[in-house]
């Protein structure tokens, strides 16, 4: 992690790392994706999958993706642990978790905050979000307030409803293979979606390694295909040496 992307991820929360998968590994993982949404819901308007480590090695392979490793030390502490996953497929209009703002620094969390102490950055429940296609100016996506996982004071209700954005909330436009790194601590939610195309997210959330904010759901011995990197990242919360 750079400095200047140290500075960005304290100044906004947030940091869009591009390039992280190639046209043949988005291909690949999209593929795994048609397959399940062949299996169910395939007229809905939207749809969301919990646990996707089921699905394929791809999906499983982006436990500890290379390239997003180092920023989840950086953010998290050397050892860290998956949270939950989950995609989120939005053909038109509103998503599968509605289109209001959540999160922000205040009122404190003790899953979800970020606080900088003695030069370091330390976060609660961290998100990485991989689009698998385009995400341009007007159509949509995730959108959130800069600056607001360190905000003293509780975001006005006012300003909640994403379908009618107040300016302070910034879209967060992104090339297909791209992730975005955030904390849950900033203030976010998703803009209705207005692409012609499908929006495809997959999600990995991430936790310090004593900490959970979701019910614990995975078992490593399920997936012998897992590196010891990987299995560690499954590894129930706890404290460990």
């Amino acid at each position: 992690m750079t400095e200047f992307e140290r500075y960005l991820f304290d100044l906004q929360g947030f940091l869009v790392i591009e390039n992280v998968l190639n046209r043949d590994e988005i291909a690949l993982v999209q593929s795994l994706l048609d397959q399940q949404i062949a299996l169910q819901y395939e007229q809905a308007k939207f749809l969301r999958f919990d646990s996707l480590l089921s699905w394929g090695k791809p999906l499983r392979n982006l436990l500890d993706h290379p390239r997003i490793t180092p920023y989840l030390s950086n953010l998290l502490g050397e050892k860290f642990r998956l949270d939950h996953d989950y995609l989120h497929i939005i053909r038109q209009g509103i998503g599968p978790i509605g289109s209001h703002l959540h999160g922000g620094g205040t009122p404190y969390d003790p899953c979800q905050y970020y606080q900088f102490k003695d030069n370091r950055m330390y976060n609660g429940l961290t998100a990485v979000a991989y689009e698998l296609n385009d995400v341009h100016p007007g159509t949509g996506g995730m959108g959130c307030v800069p600056g607001s996982h360190k905000s003293n004071l509780p975001f006005p209700q006012e300003w909640l409803d994403l379908k009618i954005p107040h300016p302070c909330v910034q879209a967060v436009t992104v090339k297909a293979g791209s992730a975005i790194i955030f904390t849950e601590a900033l203030t976010h939610g998703t803009l209705p979606w207005k692409g012609t195309h499908e929006r495809r997210t997959l999600f990995y959330k991430y936790s310090p390694h004593p900490s959970a904010w979701a019910k614990y759901l995975y078992n490593p011995d399920h997936y012998p295909d897992l590196t010891p990197s990987q299995r560690q990242i499954l590894n129930p919360p706890g404290v460990y040496p």
